[in-house]
């Protein structure tokens, strides 16, 4: 691998309707029918219904016990009208798990793989007239295609459906190609590096490959051109080629940026660009892309970044939502990226397969280090399902090769065992489609691999990784927190561990299972990461994970995430916000920085007088009913002393109702609150949508958590299951999804809005038997 690397990295724009030159982008998402073979084999299918995309193929329940795999069949009337020498495609961001394109009766293409995009050109079957395109999906078992593994045994679900956007590309004859649909090594499309960073200035290789569709040959040159919003500009200009018909040709530019802002998790500065293609001086195509220049290193002491040593906390995310599985709207997976990031983390790992384009949108505009994997968990096929994985291992690096959050590629098979040549293929298609720049990274130490990345739980207790030596190569522990807790295997040295029943001992806590488990789920990534802090190896971490998810193989949800399946926080997601510097200044207002402290406790009859406070504070006091109960320093032992901020310990002597405050000091000045009272019997509640700062869409479809809370005096009540029934009482374009009525868990309960265009008032009523009825009213922003 080539481990230093310079790079710019590319953040596409998209909109309902981009028209740049002779290319126009369209959503294709609305005004679909969709029909699905109830009954697994069946060629019965049920009424045709209609859909708007992202879709699955199914709704689920919460916990998924029988996923549907079978058949369906999604279609499409539509009018496309050709100019002369215009071309017209369609990209599919993802069909899980195959997708056979018929228009207007005449199959285009078959595509295999649900995680990937494809592109179809409709251009030779266009009727100037009605089209009607038809898109028949499989997601049942293949052992070929990657995961390949079945869903029975399979550590999460894969669902179905056009679980992504669809857009209508239109485009002149000779156009800039797709990158993946060109299937060509280091090349396709716009591919975009930084080769040097000196003196402030950053100068980059722009090559863009550009096809001629038409009879006739053309005269052609490639302008392209990077602003930074802030009246700097600069634009290189190729020399004008001969470009045969029915030919491609890769053109070079090179273009210069002075004083350049680079790109990292603090200040993730992006660039406009735009890449334009002339035809004897006519504009024939452009591209607008949004850049950012970084360049990153592994040394012999660790992990640098834009030439600092960089530490990286992350964590593991799958792409599910309750009820819908895969199909999230694009603002629900910004709105993912928020909560991420706001966790404290610089990094995630996309476990285990590539995510949503949109979702890596955020991250290259939030700060989120990405790492891109490779579909795939515990299982190797046949010759069939390898050359299937090295294909995914092309269209991955051509989508994501130019981001700025992809630093990282996982081109192997997650707990795979993997024979010696096939690693060797794997990191020679890296190294063959990023020649610039790139770190691969296995589970497995093999030599043909820049960076190991086993789970915590790969070795052994008490050291774990911690003494791992293997010349200069570094470790990121991948997976932590929760397998090595859970299996009861890790030698703990927790003094009180041997007191606690098995249930009690595991990161896997629903929010409903209580103070005592969700404060032992904090302690044990708390106990985790302090130990991976003290490995010489160990450049990052990545905790399993952020949100509870559903499995194949099992009928419950995998609980250790730091959030639930409904994105509601736990204890532990606290104790990660409290880890990050409150220096960290970040500009986004979506995004949270600064000072923070939370007490973890809920302070009734029952809550532990041992009081946990997670701050990143240098001094704590709590107060009891105003009196105080001491200002401490924090709690510094073997589990917290390599920790970038312990938490706080308080031992209050007996339970008083009332209101526990705790107030944090720097330099002797406040710098943040929090109090918590204790809750009565319930009484009231009240609503809310939590939108992270994304708003709901106006003009496309997304989707929202509402939640209902039980309130004792205008306070959570985290014990309480109230039954809740949902109805919208007015509102266009607007559907509930899930469980309704639903039972409310730690006090909460949560249900989906779905929108499909948001212009008008919603108005949302949630009742309870006991509590009454409450209404919630949404208005869009003007």
């Amino acid at each position: 691998m080539i481990q230093k690397i310079c790079s710019i990295v590319v953040l596409l724009l998209t909109s309902t309707m981009n028209l740049y030159g002779q290319r126009s982008e369209q959503s294709f998402n609305s005004d679909w029918e969709f029909l699905r073979a109830d009954v697994k084999g069946s060629p019965i299918f049920q009424a045709w219904e209609k859909v708007t995309l992202p879709h699955t193929a199914r709704l689920e329940s919460k916990v998924v016990v029988s996923q549907f795999q079978g058949d369906c069949v999604y279609r499409k009337s539509f009018a496309c009208h050709l100019k002369k020498n215009e071309k017209a495609f369609l990209y599919f961001e993802g069909v899980m798990m195959t997708a056979s394109v018929y228009l207007n009766g005449t199959w285009m293409t078959t595509h295999e793989g649900g995680y990937l995009p494809f592109t179809v050109d409709l251009t030779s079957v266009l009727k100037s007239g009605k089209n009607v395109i038809e898109i028949r999906v499989n997601n049942e078992d293949n052992y070929q295609i990657p995961p390949g593994k079945p869903l029975k045994e399979l550590d999460f679900n894969y669902y179905g459906g056009i679980y992504r956007n669809v857009t209508l590309i239109k485009t002149n004859a000779i156009h800039i190609t797709d990158a993946v649909h060109e299937n060509i090594p280091a090349s396709g499309g716009v591919f975009v590096n930084f080769n040097s960073f000196h003196a402030s200035t950053a100068k980059a290789k722009v090559l863009v490959h550009v096809k001629n569709e038409s009879k006739n040959p053309a005269n052609i040159r490639v302008e392209t051109t990077i602003t930074d919003g802030k009246g700097f500009s600069n634009r290189s200009i190729s020399t004008t080629q001969e470009l045969l018909g029915h030919s491609s040709q890769q053109i070079e530019s090179n273009v210069s940026v002075a004083h350049a802002e680079l790109w990292s998790p603090s200040h993730p500065f992006l660039y406009d660009m735009i890449v334009r293609v002339y035809k004897d001086n006519n504009l024939v195509d452009e591209q607008h892309q949004r850049v950012g220049i970084r360049f990153f290193e592994l040394k012999e002491d660790g992990f640098y970044l834009n030439g600092s040593k960089y530490a990286l906390s992350g964590t593991n995310r799958h792409q599910e939502y309750p009820y819908i599985g895969y199909a999230l709207s694009d603002n629900a997976n910004w709105r993912d990226a928020v909560l991420i990031k706001n966790a404290g983390f610089n990094f995630v790992r996309l476990s285990h397969y590539p995510q949503s384009e949109s979702f890596l949108d955020a991250c290259d505009e939030l700060g989120l280090i990405v790492m891109d994997c490779l579909p795939g968990w515990q299982f190797m096929g046949d010759s069939t399902f390898q050359v299937n994985v090295k294909q995914n291992l092309r269209d991955m690096v051509r989508r994501d090769r130019n981001r700025a959050c992809v630093l990282f590629w996982e081109n192997s098979l997650n707990e795979t065992w993997m024979e010696p040549p096939f690693t060797k293929e794997l990191n020679a298609i890296l190294d063959k489609e990023m020649p610039f720049y790139s770190i691969s990274c296995s589970w497995i130490d093999d030599p043909s691999y820049d960076l190991f990345i086993p789970a915590r739980q790969h070795a052994k207790a008490p050291a774990y990784w911690n003494s791992y030596q293997n010349g200069t190569k570094h470790i990121l522990v991948a997976e932590y927190g929760d397998w090595e807790y859970y299996a009861q295997n890790a030698g703990f040295q927790q003094s009180t561990f041997s007191d606690l029943k098995e249930e009690e001992r595991t990161s896997r806590q629903l929010r409903s299972a209580g103070e005592k488990r969700l404060l032992q789920q904090a302690f044990n990534f708390q106990e985790a990461s302090n130990s991976n802090h003290q490995g010489k190896q160990i450049i990052g971490e990545a905790n399993w994970l952020m949100f509870d998810y559903n499995r194949g193989y099992s009928p419950d949800l995998e609980s250790s995430g730091i959030a639930d399946i409904f994105r509601i926080p736990k204890f532990s997601y606290e104790f990660y916000k409290s880890q990050v510097s409150p220096l960290d200044s970040l500009r986004d207002p979506r995004l949270e920085s600064g000072y923070c402290l939370s007490i973890a406790n809920y302070w009734t009859s029952e809550s532990p007088l041992d009081v946990t406070i997670f701050s990143n504070a240098e001094e704590v006091e709590l107060y009891l009913n105003d009196s105080l109960i001491g200002r401490q320093k924090p709690t510094i032992n073997s589990f917290s002393d390599h920790l970038n901020h312990p938490p706080f310990h308080f031992q209050v002597s007996k339970f008083v109702p009332g209101t526990l405050k705790a107030v944090g000091y720097a330099n002797n000045k406040e710098v943040a609150f929090h109090q918590v009272f204790t809750p009565g019997i319930p009484n009231g509640m009240n609503m809310d949508i939590v939108t992270e700062g994304i708003p709901i869409a106006k003009d496309q479809m997304d989707m929202v958590f509402v939640r209902a809370f039980v309130s004792s005096n205008e306070t959570l009540v985290p014990t309480a299951e109230e039954e809740f029934t949902f109805k919208i009482i007015k509102g266009k374009n607007a559907t509930l999804i899930g469980e309704n009525p639903v039972k409310s868990e730690a006090g909460i309960a949560s249900i989906l809005l779905k929108t499909e265009g948001f212009h008008d008032e919603i108005q949302i009523e949630a009742s309870s038997p006991k509590l009454g009825t409450h209404i919630f009213i949404l208005a869009p922003e003007k």
